[in-house]
């Protein structure tokens, strides 16, 4: 009889009205979601193919364009938009754990508006900055005011509009929908059975089929075939687990400390004078890119599917993209660290290579650049499904994942919370201005 019972609640509540309004508000939702990163995507790519055009003419144009744009961005997000400085996860997990009538200083449709052009003008000026954490910030924004104005207001329902926005804004940027729905579980809602469900599953899955409807069946960096053999080829696995992990938590640390005001003249500048430490980051990441190439500006896309697919950088490319994925962080403006992380893992994996004879340099690329995202965000699995999914490769499953785990236990030496957690944490609890 009680099992009866059980059975008859769980048909109504499949049934109602609300719980199928619910539905197709969050599936409508992942439609848009889907809909905006696509258009974020395409303004990104033609923003920085414009800049590209701009160096071919001079390279030592980037001396006044970066700066200029880096000052006007960080101009624009001091006229009451701070809220979109930076990748944008930090404000989306902030949100998840505030009460519903404090969201809105995060995520909101203004919010998500600025948050795609001020990023799509960084790209224009050269910035070292990824669009994905900011697509998850537009996203969490896009569906959270979709259930707001469809009436779903209770604050628990806004939590799962706000995480399933994010989730589909990482997978409709990646276009990975998997690596979507592990990025919601292990980074933003940190439980899975009180704040994922199906529902925000399949509104997940709904933005990756138009996406893949739109966009067609690709692999972002293109099919990568490597493998890896049992024996002496997984001492790559500690070899690139340990430094790049290291490396990754290493870069986490100084990005807290800058945000923190250390040091106190960096600090002072932040505080003060935003626009001028802007414009210095801007001539910083300039010199930067005639000192070392074009791959410093941007996302680095174009370096890390090379060296995935067999070709070459310098073997500088690794550390100066770090220095300048750094500078543009420091700047305050709006962008995100996914892509440019996976630029600097795939530069620090090509100098590993001849620590490693006989092992693929493929093998070791794709094996840096997951550990030093993980580095970085010290999310093993949310790294190690988006390798997977970016390059169309299983055989490298394993030493992928003994990689991440490597890389996850070495960048906590360093960096002791991560980062995005550090971040969104500085969001709810803010520090007292330095002086």
């Amino acid at each position: 009889m009680g099992r009866f019972h059980h059975d008859e609640a769980g048909l109504s509540v499949l049934l109602s009205g609300e719980g199928w309004s619910r539905r197709l508000a969050l599936w409508g939702g992942g439609i848009a979601v889907a809909l905006a990163a696509i258009l974020f995507t395409k303004a990104a790519d033609a923003a920085f193919a414009v800049f590209t055009r701009i160096l071919a003419f001079s390279p030592w144009l980037a001396f006044v364009v970066t700066p200029a744009v880096l000052a006007g961005c960080a101009w624009a997000t001091s006229r009451g938009l701070q809220a979109t400085r930076g990748s944008g996860i930090p404000q989306v997990i902030a949100a998840l754990d505030l009460p519903d009538e404090k969201r809105s200083q995060h995520v909101s449709l203004r919010i998500a508006a600025a948050k795609l052009l001020l990023t799509v003008a960084g790209l224009a000026g050269g910035a070292s900055i990824g669009r994905e954490g900011p697509t998850v910030h537009v996203g969490a924004g896009l569906m959270y005011a979709i259930g707001r104005a469809l009436g779903f207001r209770d604050p628990d329902q806004g939590a799962r509009f706000l995480l399933a926005g994010g989730a589909a804004g990482i997978a409709a940027a990646f276009n990975t929908p998997l690596a979507g729905v592990v990025f919601a579980i292990e980074e933003l809602s940190g439980t899975f059975e009180h704040r994922f469900s199906g529902t925000l599953l399949t509104a997940v899955l709904v933005g990756g089929v138009v996406s893949l409807g739109l966009l067609g069946s690709y692999t972002y960096f293109g099919h990568v075939s490597t493998a890896l053999p049992l024996g002496l080829g997984w001492l790559a696995v500690l070899v690139c687990g340990g430094i790049c992990g290291l490396a990754g938590g290493l870069f986490s640390r100084l990005l807290l400390a800058a945000v923190d005001g250390r040091p106190r003249w960096l600090g002072h500048l932040r505080t003060r004078h935003p626009i001028l430490l802007a414009a210095l980051c801007g001539l910083a990441l300039a010199g930067l890119g005639v000192a070392f190439g074009q791959g410093m500006f941007g996302t680095g896309y174009a370096q890390a599917r090379a060296l995935l697919q067999g070709g070459a950088v310098d073997h500088a490319f690794g550390p100066a993209k770090l220095a300048a994925n750094l500078v543009s962080y420091i700047a305050g403006i709006p962008g995100g660290l996914f892509s440019p992380a996976l630029a600097v893992g795939a530069g620090l994996g090509h100098d590993l290579t001849p620590l490693l004879p006989g092992v693929s340099p493929t093998a070791v690329v794709l094996l840096g650049m997951c550990a030093y995202l993980t580095g970085v965000t010290q999310a093993p699995l949310t790294s190690a499904v988006i390798c997977m999914e970016l390059t169309d490769n299983r055989l490298m499953l394993l030493p992928i994942l003994g990689t991440v785990l490597i890389a996850r236990a070495a960048s906590s030496l360093v960096c002791h919370v991560p980062v995005y957690k550090a971040l969104a944490l500085r969001l709810t609890h803010p520090a007292p201005a330095a002086t």
